[in-house]
């Protein structure tokens, strides 16, 4: 038995399963649909493309990596495999079942037959890796260089990078969702005797000036290696080697985001002056805190958490962000929709909440230990 985060990660992977299937999660109704139709039908259906099959096998691929990494770490590693590739399997079915019922989804055999195949092609791989021993060199990596109680930090480091696949109004700059929230919640309460409760700030926000952003820029930077922080051992040279990894990574990724929203010519748009700077400044930053204890990394993530979604939520988002969000979520990026854009709106709100649980627990150790 060992501590893992993959059944966390697991869990949390087949929800953005659920959600990226039946999103938007609106119409349902039965259109007279006999589940055998799709079930049955002949193969390969009329249309399909090529991202269509690529998308189906590697959607799925990490959620039976996951499952037979959780099971394996936890000791029930007999028929891991079997067992994985199953649930990744009725999970499929279920959601081309549930698009039954949704006029903007079309089942499909062919879908459910990659689904399957790509959480089987991922069991496989987990379990060849423990084979290898490639799965026990990560543990003991784990241990020299995380504390043992990091599974929750590792599980959210884990969904940092793909939080950044969807594009944001400023680089890195998750969870800003009070805007889109303000006018969620006045559509749902117009004509009614609440509509006129909301302090909407929507006409009143005024975008952010170069410095505010180029400080958003150094915080959603910095926020990722002070929550490594909080979690890897206080050696200097570790965190130095993350914090580097930490900010090259979301570099790359930022730009993979630019590349899907505007085409590969413009990959490197978003890496203005305030932006350069801004990475400069988080890089300089890390370094500097290189040598702090981790109680003092969890205050200081709480503060730079805080400070950045202040400034986020006080400025509004650009037309053109509000033309690519369309792209996005009407193009064939759906598929990403729910499996990115939910993370960077919850991510850093799910990281605020393990900060605080994280102080609050060691708190009350010290506080039993000095009784």
């Amino acid at each position: 038995m060992h501590k893992t985060s993959a059944w966390p990660l697991a869990l949390i992977y087949a929800a953005l399963i659920v959600f990226a299937s039946l999103y938007p999660f609106e119409g349902w109704r039965a259109q007279g649909i006999d589940p055998l139709v799709f079930l049955l039908a002949p193969l390969p259906p009329a249309y399909w493309t090529g991202f269509d099959l690529a998308i189906n096998v590697a959607g799925y691929a990490p959620l039976g990596f996951l499952l037979v990494l959780a099971l394996l770490r936890s000791g029930r590693g007999r028929a891991a495999v079997r067992w994985s590739a199953l649930a990744g399997a009725l999970l499929s079915l279920s959601m081309e079942f549930l698009q039954i019922y949704l006029p903007q989804r079309v089942p499909s055999n062919l879908d459910l037959a990659l689904n399957a195949f790509g959480t089987l092609a991922g069991a496989l791989s987990a379990a060849l890796l423990e084979r290898l021993g490639a799965i026990d060199r990560w543990s003991d990596v784990r241990q020299r260089w995380f504390v043992p109680d990091a599974s929750g930090g590792l599980v959210l480091l884990a969904l940092w990078p793909p939080a950044l696949l969807f594009p944001a109004a400023v680089p890195f700059g998750l969870g800003q969702v009070l805007e889109r929230l303000e006018t969620a919640l006045a559509t749902l309460l117009d004509d009614t005797p609440f509509s006129g409760w909301l302090p909407l700030h929507g006409a009143a926000l005024e975008p952010l000036s170069l410095g505010s952003e180029l400080l958003c820029v150094t915080l959603g930077l910095l926020i990722p290696c002070l929550l490594g922080y909080c979690v890897i051992h206080r050696q200097a040279g570790r965190r130095a080697l993350f914090a580097l990894g930490v900010i090259a990574l979301g570099a790359v990724l930022t730009a993979l985001s630019a590349a899907l929203s505007w085409g590969p010519a413009h990959a490197w748009g978003w890496l203005d002056l305030p932006a350069r700077c801004g990475v400069g400044a988080a890089l300089a930053l890390a370094w500097l805190l290189l040598a702090l204890p981790r109680r003092t990394c969890a205050a200081m993530l709480l503060l730079a958490l805080a400070w950045h979604l202040a400034l986020l939520n006080q400025a509004p988002t650009s037309a053109y962000f509000a033309q690519t969000q369309q792209v996005w979520e009407q193009g064939r990026f759906i598929r990403f929709y729910g499996l990115s854009q939910w993370l960077g709106w919850l991510w850093p709100y799910a990281t605020l909440l393990y900060v605080l649980l994280l102080v609050s627990r060691r708190v009350g150790s010290t506080f039993a230990i000095n009784q």
